[in-house]
């Protein structure tokens, strides 16, 4: 696992080569809290909100990773993310890591709803048991990091949430009903709550990624099959990579996004 991804590492954004992305600079000195943010796309949005000078805090279960993630970081010259070994499953849990994080850091500006696991499993095979645990991951924790940041953001006078959807059960993506089902949910989440908050000027908002190239989907998922479903379905020839969705995250948690709300952001290189 790359901790901080190149982002010119699977493209050409210009004729020179390089990528030249957006700084938000309403973003400095604001703290985040991201869940899941060790590894994949939540270390690369931990590593994004860091590089623009926000005070990040996350959770995650894999100890290794998110250290040496916390290290690269700090190496790099940024300052050392807030983090905690967490399983979200336990909401007790999760709501007083975050209320400790906001002990250290303040109140949270945003709230990025990135923790989620797309084990594979058919019908047959769920309990009611297995159900329940795919749901206490994929889908519960969202509404409860919510419910924890929202005092801090009414106080603050403003916010942003950040959820994490998938745009697989959208192309009808097998062998994971459960996840489908969670991260269908996502926009019912999103919608259902952008009015209540949005009194309090807290924004809400679904990115949903397309099928990004972490170190797990190319080890797991990813094989000659795969390869050539991108390119049938994809208008983008690029794989998708972690920072790809960073950078929709940062403009909606940013004053960038400050009018947007209630919505569902693809990023999926026109694949859905």
């Amino acid at each position: 696992m790359s901790a901080i991804p190149n982002p010119s590492s699977n493209r050409s954004a210009s004729a020179s080569g390089t990528v030249n992305f957006s700084r938000f600079p309403s973003l400095q000195g604001r703290a985040v809290f991201v869940t899941g943010g060790g590894s994949g796309i939540g270390a690369a949005i931990v590593s994004a909100f860091s590089e623009q000078g926000a005070r990040v805090a996350f959770v995650d279960v894999a100890r290794e990773a998110s250290e040496a993630l916390v290290q690269q970081i700090a190496d790099a010259g940024h300052e050392r993310p807030w983090w905690r070994v967490c399983d979200v499953r336990d909401v007790a849990a999760l709501q007083a890591t975050i209320a400790e994080a906001s002990s250290e850091l303040g109140d949270f500006s945003a709230l990025v709803n990135n923790v989620a696991s797309d084990d594979r499993h058919s019908l047959e095979s769920v309990t009611p048991a297995y159900y329940d645990e795919r749901m206490a991951i994929n889908e519960r924790p969202a509404f409860f990091a919510i419910q924890a940041v929202v005092p801090g953001m009414k106080r603050l006078g403003a916010g942003a949430v950040i959820n994490l959807g998938s745009t697989g059960w959208q192309g009808k993506g097998t062998g994971y009903p459960c996840y489908a089902i969670a991260k269908s949910s996502v926009n019912g989440l999103t919608r259902g709550l952008a009015k209540t908050l949005g009194q309090d000027r807290i924004r809400i908002n679904t990115v949903s990624p397309g099928w990004v190239m972490t170190e797990r989907q190319i080890k797991l998922w990813l094989d000659a099959e795969g390869e050539k479903e991108i390119a049938r379905n994809q208008c983008l020839p690029d794989k998708l990579q972690p920072h790809d969705i960073a950078r929709m995250v940062l403009f909606l948690a940013s004053d960038d996004g400050a009018m947007c709300t209630a919505q569902e952001f693809k990023v999926d290189a026109g694949w859905v």
